[in-house]
């Protein structure tokens, strides 16, 4: 049981932390109303003002934007730690530094936590750690999403191993939680050190510029070690994370702006894998023509086009939200719907890198396709991709095992898959992108599509050295050589006389033509054999 002995950090004009003198039951009442106050209104206005400055909301004004309102149930309010030493014993606030409860996000459920700043500057201690367990359960046992919001100065050091051992309950039921329910990272202040594993361990990170960082050495052990010197925003801000490290799904410029997309992420994703994402009916016909994407995906391999266009023309209302859009140009990742059902996009990006698969773009698809799957969300695999991308650096930094974490994920993959091929699809990489060989249901394309080992000019290379090469005019013979390889092997039916494309389809009747497989799909039923766990590539 909670104790209310102690004196609390702020007073009232009665003690609300002693005992009244009177039994009856107004005044228990009264007493319960001032410590509810204490507990909401948070240590002093000072600390509040403080939070202020720094540009920063408080942790209820966050959930007030991030939950419906007047929704919110907050749990365990009353909670204080009980440690002794270093002057803790005579700071012991409501709360402990950390809101806990549920409310509900477009109607339906969602469980929340919120570190508070003002109080120990949000950091874990055991009180705080018990608190963060106990919604991360309820969560977890009501099949609800937790969506966290951090702002917290790591583990509080007054009570040593007793904070470090809260952090590893916290990972451990992240874990447990993992591909079961979702879970949303909120950065809106610090995360150093293991406290940023957290946040690691979840599906999706949302960090705002300026007042989030995360990293797991600061800046002065980074330069006291290694000479470098870089600020905090400068070594994990959010645009170092949503752009070079990857580690960050999204990044926004205001607090207010970060928590409308993750209510509007929330909307796409269903309460827990047991479930399919709520569907929304709309006004956009599931038999709409595209007759725009005739003349959008140039014929010419060579030329470079916005593979977001043809998106924006297929899914409904042409609305999409981009999962990494600062990170991996070159493959683009998405929630969009069909016909008001709720769908997965991994599409090449031929503006960026010509769509090359490398590291980065396996990494982030293969996590993609993972959420996916574990959500129940369908993939639609829209391909245009020359091959993996060449080079001494992704060699040695482990192009082989990186790009075998996409093959893992879609082959272990086993909610609807369809592949649609606009243009290339070359090598090792035509495979990958969910091709029928590693288990999607179904593969279309257009007439503009080219499946080969490798293109043509390359191909004749190999396959005709010895005839260019001893021929008078290397450059007509070559050319020749080109053409017929393409007559022969790179024609766009090619791979429908073999069963490997399920049809070749009119650009304009992509939309009816996805919608419609995607129904027959819809009840889908695939088993993986009996087995502890698979052993992804590292």
């Amino acid at each position: 049981m909670t104790v209310l002995q102690e004196r609390p950090v702020c007073t009232v004009a009665t003690d609300p932390g002693t005992p009244p003198a009177a039994d009856d039951v107004q005044t228990r009442l009264a007493r319960l109303a001032a410590l509810r106050r204490q507990a909401h209104d948070g240590p002093t206005p000072a600390a509040t003002e403080a939070q202020r400055a720094k540009g920063k909301l408080t942790a209820r004004e966050r959930i007030a934007l991030l939950l419906d309102e007047d929704s919110f149930t907050e749990v365990e309010a009353l909670r204080r730690h009980r440690a002794q030493g270093f002057g803790l014993e005579s700071k012991k606030p409501y709360t402990d530094g950390v809101i806990t409860g549920w409310g509900t996000v477009h109607g339906r459920t969602v469980f929340v936590y919120a570190h508070d700043f003002r109080i120990f500057g949000g950091a874990l201690g055991e009180a705080h750690a018990q608190k963060i367990h106990k919604i991360m359960d309820m969560a977890l046992a009501a099949g609800a999403p937790l969506v966290s919001l951090n702002d917290g100065a790591g583990a509080r050091i007054q009570e040593g191993v007793t904070a470090l051992a809260g952090y590893g309950g916290i990972f451990q039921r992240n874990t447990k939680a993992s591909g079961v329910i979702p879970q949303i990272s909120v950065m809106l202040g610090p995360c150093a050190g293991g406290a940023a594993y957290s946040p690691a361990l979840t599906d999706f990170v949302f960090m705002v510029r300026d007042i989030a960082q995360m990293f797991i050495t600061g800046p002065d052990v980074v330069q006291a070690v290694t000479g470098e010197k870089i600020t905090q925003n400068g070594l994990g801000g959010a645009d170092v994370h949503s752009a070079v490290s990857g580690v960050s799904h999204f990044a926004y410029d205001d607090e207010q702006t970060c928590l409308e997309d993750v209510r509007y992420l929330l909307s796409f994703l269903p309460a827990n894998n047991r479930e399919l994402p709520p569907p929304t009916p709309g006004d956009d016909p599931a038999d709409r023509r595209n007759d725009p994407l005739r003349h959008l995906v140039p014929a010419d391999g060579n030329h470079p086009y916005d593979m977001r266009e043809v998106i924006e023309e297929i899914v409904d209302d042409g609305e999409y939200f981009e999962v990494q859009p600062g990170w991996a140009g070159n493959l683009l990742c998405l929630l969009a719907r069909l016909d008001g059902h709720v769908v997965g996009i991994v599409a090449n990006q031929p503006q960026y890198l010509a769509g090359v698969l490398d590291i980065n773009a396996s990494e982030k698809a293969a996590r993609f396709v993972q959420m996916c799957d574990a959500f129940n969300i369908p993939l639609v695999t829209l391909v245009d991709v020359p091959g993996f991308l060449p080079g001494v650096d992704q060699e040695h930094e482990g192009i082989i095992r990186h790009g075998a974490k996409l093959l893992y994920a879609y082959c272990n993959a086993t909610v609807p898959r369809i592949q649609l091929i606009l243009r290339k699809a070359y090598g090792g990489a035509y495979i990958v992108m969910d091709s029928r060989s590693i288990g999607a249901d179904l593969s279309y394309a257009w007439p503009t599509n080219e499946i080969a080992v490798m293109g043509a000019e390359g191909a004749a290379n190999v396959i005709f050295r010895r005839d260019i090469n001893a021929a008078e005019d290397p450059d007509a013979v070559r050319a020749q050589k080109i053409k017929e390889y393409k007559n022969e092997l790179m024609h766009p039916y090619y791979a429908a006389e073999r069963g490997l494309v399920d049809d070749v389809i009119d650009p304009a009747e992509t939309r009816p033509v996805l919608i419609r497989a995607l129904a027959m799909l819809r009840d889908k039923h695939a088993d993986l054999p009996a087995r502890k766990h698979g052993n992804q590539p590292a």
